[in-house]
């Protein structure tokens, strides 16, 4: 294993345990975050990628998200593995959701309500609308992507741009799909939910797993070739 896959893998993990931890504070009904908020969970996940992208970015370049990967590849500014840092991806988002379950277990044995628990892991719709959801990741994660891509080149590069852009989709973008954005965020932590042992846990909601998977990778696809078109 390279050291860029290995630091995608680390930075992955951080993103997920800052990222579902700022979820489960707000979720479960027994932390001291409880119920302070769709903001505190924007900054949060602004935080998350913050922190994971100044740890990993210097090794890895810090993706941190296969549709960043992909988006990166088809505009040709990265050249490295990407099955290799799509699968470090998703084991790292696998880790980091297994260390929240492990932080707030006494907090997930005292939640009654199932959707609170996966709220803490995986995305769902506010309301059911397989096109209006689709085009919510897929336009949330155009703009991440194409936001990417100009701050590369931009005075304001780094992980700090990239934080605040998430801040921005979620705030604006987010609420109607939770905004996973990232086809590892999501996944990773519903397949943690899946096979953990959270007490009364009820669904992980496979019949909405493909959505965030799919909808990010296209619209990075598409940010990606219109950033190509424009240059």
């Amino acid at each position: 294993m390279g050291t860029d896959i290995l630091f995608e893998f680390i930075g992955t993990a951080i993103l997920i345990l800052f990222g579902a931890g700022v979820c489960a504070n707000v979720n479960l009904t027994k932390t001291l975050g409880h119920k302070s908020g769709w903001i505190v969970i924007t900054f949060g996940w602004g935080f998350a990628v913050f922190v994971a992208a100044f740890i990993s970015g210097p090794f890895s370049g810090a993706h941190l998200n296969p549709a960043v990967t992909v988006g990166l590849a088809i505009a040709g500014t990265f050249s490295g593995s990407i099955a290799g840092y799509i699968i470090a991806q998703l084991l790292g988002a696998i880790l980091g959701a297994t260390l929240v379950f492990i932080m707030y277990k006494p907090h997930f044995d005292e939640e009654p309500d199932p959707a609170a628990k996966l709220g803490t892991f995986a995305t769902g719709p506010a309301i059911k609308s397989w096109f209006s959801n689709f085009m919510s990741e897929f336009l949330g994660t155009f703009m991440l992507i194409f936001g990417i891509l100009y701050a590369a080149g931009a005075e304001i590069a780094g992980p700090l741009p990239v934080g605040l852009l998430i801040v921005a989709i979620g705030m604006s973008l987010g609420g109607t799909t939770g905004y996973a954005i990232n086809p590892a965020r999501d996944l990773g932590p519903r397949i943690a939910h899946a096979i953990l042992p959270i007490k009364g846990k009820g669904s992980s909601n496979w019949w909405y797993a493909w959505l965030p998977v799919v909808a990010p990778l296209c619209g990075g696809i598409v940010a990606a070739l219109l950033y190509n078109a424009l240059q």
